[in-house]
């Protein structure tokens, strides 16, 4: 995408206008972040910044689409979806309450990873909101590249189905478990469009809060494809703050850790911490006893070994900043990711269209080829609860209005059925 315009910025003179900028306020702290906000969101400043445009431009696009969508698909609680529409061929996953198991549409014939969740369990440890945003998240219309989107939820008395894009290429962490740790340009490549998933969910006012190697999945053409967003955080606007404790102990950030409020840099912590472990092949401050492991998160010096280039050991600093307000991302968010030496080879405009060939690419022959999926999921059986009848009963009171079927899915389920 371009920008037309009568006088183009060109991104050397981008550069030196953010750098001017930065100089002046260099020290200033009162009114900073307001000030680098509003030159942030100013039409003159921002006219170069494409992928920032086309972030913000789609925030609004899928509020408008989730207004319409709103209308469109009334009565999803009977959209008529149902687990024995589908053929339920391996378990390639599993979490908290369930499992996620690659199923196949009966009359459709479409791949989808379906994650079920146990209403039991999550009654049990009252995380029924968790449940509820990572719905709600889902359908804020997230058909960005490297999101995985929501086609349909249902419900039945004692189980919860979610209905995702299926995703064949392999968790990270399976990969780094495999291959130990990754090049600097594949672990560029993986960092910026993790970077630009992230900056898009800032964008709508949502943080990620648990960014993780097992979060994040590569698809057959070897893109990065977020999951998970059960621990997300709606409404969280640049420089808004939060306070729950959650997260996963390797990646979380000293000031979660230490119970302070706490913003959306949270997220830019987390994609420092998943950089470095490509890097290196471990967390930043990892140690098998969790009680060091957070004295080093909090106290320990950041050890940046050899082997990597001054553009990465500067980012790496950047975001592993524990000052927020020192913090790469802390202030301007996505845009000083871009901004930074060790992107400088990336278009980011090719790369949300993915255009960009990826550095590895998944050998896979098909939607059933499982073979990057670890075994320790692949060999358990699947479970013949899936197949659970629609009956009354159960706890649906605790998950009212959680079925959705996607408008034009819907339609499209008219026309085979």
């Amino acid at each position: 995408m371009t920008v037309t315009q009568d006088r183009p910025m060109t991104y050397s003179k981008m550069r030196g206008l953010v750098s001017f900028f930065s100089a002046l306020l260099k020290g200033k702290k009162v009114g900073l972040s307001d000030l680098l906000h509003k030159l942030v969101s100013s039409q003159q400043l921002c006219q170069h910044l494409d992928t920032q445009k086309i972030l913000r431009r789609q925030s609004k696009l899928r509020k408008e689409k989730d207004e319409k969508s709103s209308v469109s698909s009334v009565n999803t609680e009977t959209s008529q979806m149902k687990p024995s529409d589908f053929d339920y061929l391996k378990v390639i996953g599993r979490g908290s309450f369930g499992k996620v198991l690659l199923a196949r549409h009966r009359k459709q014939g479409g791949y989808y990873a379906v994650k079920v969740l146990q209403k039991h369990m999550i009654v049990k440890r009252k995380e029924q909101r968790h449940v509820m945003v990572e719905r709600s998240v889902l359908l804020k219309g997230l058909q960005h590249p490297f999101l995985v989107g929501l086609h349909f939820s249902f419900q039945t008395p004692n189980t919860l189905y979610f209905v995702l894009d299926y995703v064949n290429g392999g968790e990270l962490f399976y990969h780094l478990q495999r291959d130990g740790s990754f090049p600097e340009p594949r672990s560029a490549f993986y960092a910026a469009e993790m970077a630009m998933a992230l900056g898009y969910l800032h964008s709508l006012d949502i943080v990620y809060r648990d960014l993780k190697p097992e979060n994040i999945l590569l698809d057959s053409g070897g893109h990065v494809m977020l999951t998970d967003f059960g621990l997300c955080k709606e409404g969280v606007a640049i420089g808004g703050i939060m306070h729950t404790f959650c997260g996963t102990p390797e990646y979380l950030a000293p000031e979660v850790l230490q119970g302070h409020t706490y913003s959306p840099a949270v997220d830019w912590w987390g994609l420092g911490a998943v950089l470095f472990e490509m890097l290196y092949g471990l967390p930043p401050f990892y140690n098998c006893i969790k009680a060091e492991m957070f004295k080093n998160i909090l106290h320990a010096p950041l050890q940046l070994r050899g082997g990597v280039s001054q553009a990465a050991r500067s980012l790496l600093e950047g975001l592993l900043e524990r000052d927020v307000s020192k913090r790469l991302g802390g202030s301007w968010d996505f845009v000083e990711l871009q901004e930074h030496s060790f992107f400088a080879s990336i278009n980011w405009d090719d790369l949300l269209a993915r255009k960009v060939k990826p550095p590895f690419i998944p050998k896979v022959t098909g939607p059933c080829d499982i073979s990057h999926i670890d075994p320790e999921f692949t060999l358990q059986p699947v479970p013949a609860s899936v197949n659970e009848r629609c009956q009354a009963g159960g706890v649906s009171e605790a998950f009212p209005g959680f079925s959705f079927m996607n408008p034009t899915e819907y339609m499209a389920a008219q026309l085979v059925s």
